[in-house]
C-alpha cells in the first residue's frame, strides 16, 4: 500500500503562512486544496468546502469558469509572458482600454503592477513625484481614514491605520496623518451623521493646517474590509472627494477590494459619479484567477512625467510581471462576463438572495453584534451578548478561529478579523449557496457555543479537544 505524500509535514517544516501564528496553526490539522469547481473547493481528499471568503476576495465567477478557462488557454497558445518594460502586447492594451472606459473621462492612462498594496504605493509615488514636478516638492505628507488597511509595502503601511499589522514598523514610515472614519449599518439603516460629519470636519481642520504639505488622502471606497467590514454612509466619497479638490490635495481611492462586482457594481467611485485623482485596482480585476493591479490616473498628471529624459521626468516603477500576457487576458474575459451579468440584473438579483439569507441568519442572533452586509461582503462581531456588544470573548478564546475551524469541519471555508467572522462570497453563488454559508456558519457557532468550557475557552485547549472530522 503507498503511503500518502507527506504534505502536513513539508508544510510545518518549510512552509511559513502569512499573517497566520505558525505555533498555533501546528495545532490543528492543515488543509490542502486539491482542485476547485464554481464557488467550491475541494481537499486533497475530494471533500468540498464552500469559499466563503473567495480564496481571499478574490474570485468572481468562480474556480475553473469555462469562459476565464479558455481566454487563459488561448493565451498560452500565443505568449505566457512578454515584458511591458518598453514593449507591449495586445492583451494588456486592450485591457487598459477597457480599464478606461470602465472609469469614464478623466482616468486615461492605466499603470499595471502585481497586486494591490503596489496599486496603492504606485499612486504614491506618482502623487509625490507629481507635486516635485510641479514645483510644490513641500507636499509629500499623505492621510488615511482611522482603520484603514491598503497593503504592505511601505508607503502604504503608513497611509493605512492598521497598528496590529503594522506598528512594529512606524519608524520607517513616511509622513501621515490619519482621520476618523464613519461608520454605517446597512442592514439596520442607521447611518451615524455625527461620525461622518467628526470625519470631514477633522479632514477640512487638516487641510487647513497642512494642505500645502500634503500630497493625498488615501480612502477605501465604501467598504473598509480589513477592519471589519466597516461601511461608509452614503455620498461620503463625493464629500471627501469635493475637500480634495478645494484644497488641492490628490484623491487616491482604494479599490482593490472592492471594485468588478463585489458591491454590486463594476466600480464604486464610479458609481457614486466621483472621479479620483488615481484609481487602484487589483483582486476581482483577474477573478481570481493571477495576480495583476492597475493604477488609473489622468492625462494631466501623465503629461507632468513627460519630456526629454535629460530633465529626468521619467517615473522609474515597474515589475517584471507588470502586464503578464496571461493575466491581462483573464481579466478582459473577467471584465466581459461582468459586464453582461450586470447589464441583465443578474448580479443585483444575488446580491438581494445573500443579504436575505444573511438577514435571516444574524440580524437577531444573540451572539452577533452589529451585522452588517454590502454587496457580497458581511460582517458581524461575536460577543458573548449582542445587548452588551462592548462585552468582549477574551483574546486567548480566539473565537473567530474557534468558529472556522467548526465551519471547516462542515464544509465551509471562512476567514476571522479578530473575533469579527467576515463573509465574502464569490457573487456566481446561487440562492441555495448563499442558505449554505448562513446555515453551516450557524451551526457552527452552535456547536462551538455548545462544547464544555464555552466560547470562553482558551483557543490551545480548544485546539487539543478539535476533531476535524466531519459532524456525524
Amino acid at each position: 500500500m503507498t503511503s500518502p505524500p507527506p504534505w502536513d509535514a513539508w508544510d510545518r517544516q518549510h512552509a511559513w503562512h502569512p499573517y497566520t501564528q505558525s505555533a498555533e496553526a501546528a495545532l490543528y490539522p492543515a488543509l490542502h486544496i486539491a482542485r476547485g469547481e464554481g464557488p467550491w473547493l475541494f481537499d486533497t481528499a475530494d471533500r468540498r468546502y464552500l469559499d466563503g471568503h473567495s480564496s481571499l476576495w478574490t474570485n468572481v465567477h468562480g474556480h475553473r469558469d469555462p469562459d476565464l478557462d479558455a481566454a487563459l488557454r488561448t493565451q498560452l497558445d500565443q505568449v505566457a509572458h512578454a515584458t511591458w518594460l518598453g514593449l507591449s502586447h495586445p492583451t494588456a492594451s486592450t485591457l487598459a482600454a477597457t480599464l478606461a472606459r470602465l472609469a469614464g473621462p478623466g482616468l486615461a492612462r492605466v499603470f499595471f503592477s502585481d497586486n494591490g498594496s503596489c496599486a496603492v504605493e504606485v499612486a504614491l509615488k506618482l502623487s509625490r513625484q507629481f507635486w516635485q514636478l510641479s514645483g510644490q516638492p513641500e507636499k509629500r505628507e499623505v492621510v488615511g481614514f482611522a482603520g484603514g488597511y491598503h497593503g504592505d509595502t511601505l508607503a502604504t503601511m503608513a497611509v493605512g491605520d492598521s497598528a496590529d499589522f503594522h506598528g512594529r514598523f512606524a519608524d520607517w514610515f513616511l509622513p501621515a496623518h490619519h482621520v476618523p472614519a464613519p461608520h454605517c449599518l446597512e442592514m439596520t439603516g442607521t447611518v451615524r451623521e455625527a461620525e461622518s460629519a467628526t470625519s470631514l470636519r477633522a479632514l477640512r481642520e487638516l487641510f487647513t493646517a497642512r494642505a500645502a504639505h500634503i500630497a493625498a488622502v488615501v480612502l477605501e471606497s465604501s467598504v473598509q474590509g480589513a477592519a471589519g467590514m466597516r461601511q461608509q454612509p452614503p455620498d461620503f466619497i463625493a464629500a471627501v472627494a469635493a475637500l480634495c479638490r478645494e484644497h488641492g490635495v490628490h484623491l487616491i481611492l482604494d479599490e482593490v477590494f472592492v471594485a468588478f462586482g463585489r458591491l454590486g457594481h463594476m466600480l464604486v467611485g464610479q458609481q457614486e459619479g466621483v472621479t479620483p485623482d488615481f484609481l487602484c485596482l487589483a483582486k476581482g480585476l483577474t477573478g481570481g484567477y493571477l495576480p495583476l493591479a492597475a493604477t488609473l490616473t489622468s492625462d494631466r498628471i501623465h503629461d507632468a512625467f513627460c519630456g526629454a529624459f535629460e530633465e529626468n521626468r521619467t517615473f522609474f516603477h515597474g515589475h517584471t510581471f507588470t502586464a503578464n500576457p496571461l493575466a491581462a487576458a483573464v481579466a478582459c474575459a473577467t471584465v466581459e462576463k461582468l459586464e453582461r451579468l450586470l447589464a441583465d440584473g443578474t448580479l443585483r438579483a444575488r446580491v438581494a438572495a445573500f443579504g436575505n439569507a444573511f438577514a435571516k441568519s444574524f440580524a437577531e442572533h444573540p451572539q452577533a453584534a452589529n451585522p452588517r452586509q454590502r454587496g457580497f461582503t458581511a460582517a458581524f462581531d461575536l460577543v458573548p451578548d449582542a445587548h452588551s456588544p462592548q462585552v468582549s470573548f477574551p483574546p486567548s478564546a480566539r473565537i473567530g478561529l474557534q468558529v472556522c475551524l467548526e465551519a471547516r469541519r462542515r464544509g465551509l471555508i471562512l476567514r476571522q478579523l479578530g473575533s469579527t467572522l467576515a463573509f465574502v462570497p464569490p457573487p456566481c453563488c446561487t440562492e441555495n449557496e448563499f442558505r449554505f454559508l448562513c446555515e453551516t456558519t450557524l451551526a457552527a457557532m452552535n456547536a462551538v457555543f455548545a462544547r464544555p468550557g464555552g466560547p470562553h475557552t482558551r483557543f490551545a485547549d480548544f485546539a487539543a479537544r478539535f476533531d476535524p472530522s466531519p459532524p456525524a
